[in-house]
C-alpha cells in the first residue's frame, strides 16, 4: 500500500515538474515594461526576468543631465523588474501551493 502512495506522490510531482518547465519557457516569451521619467526610459525585461531591450524618447530626455537619467534608468529597471516578478508569481501561483496540496 505505500508503493501505491509513493507512485502516486511521484506522478503528482512529475506532472507538477513539467508543468513549471512550460510555465518556465512561457516566461521567456512574455516581456513587461518598466518606465519613468513619464515615458521617458523604458527597460523591457522577459517574464523571467532576463534584460530584453531599453528605450529612450529623445524629446523626453533632451537637456536631461547624466545623474538624472542615471536615476530614470534605476526606477525604469526596478519597475520591470517589479512587474516581472509579479507576472511570474501570477504564472508560478497555481504550482507554488501545489507541493502543500499533495496527498502523502
Amino acid at each position: 500500500m505505500k508503493n501505491m502512495k509513493n507512485s502516486g506522490m511521484m506522478k503528482q510531482f512529475m506532472q507538477m515538474q513539467k508543468q513549471l518547465k512550460q510555465t518556465q519557457k512561457e516566461l521567456e516569451k512574455e516581456t513587461v515594461t518598466g518606465s519613468a521619467g513619464n515615458g521617458a526610459v523604458q527597460v523591457i525585461l522577459t517574464g523571467s526576468q532576463k534584460f530584453y531591450d531599453v528605450k529612450l524618447d529623445n524629446e523626453k530626455i533632451e537637456g536631461i543631465k547624466a545623474e538624472k537619467l542615471e536615476k530614470l534608468f534605476g526606477q525604469a529597471l526596478s519597475d520591470a523588474l517589479n512587474k516581472s516578478r509579479k507576472l511570474m508569481a501570477e504564472k508560478l501561483g497555481p504550482l507554488g501551493g501545489g507541493l502543500s496540496g499533495m496527498k502523502y
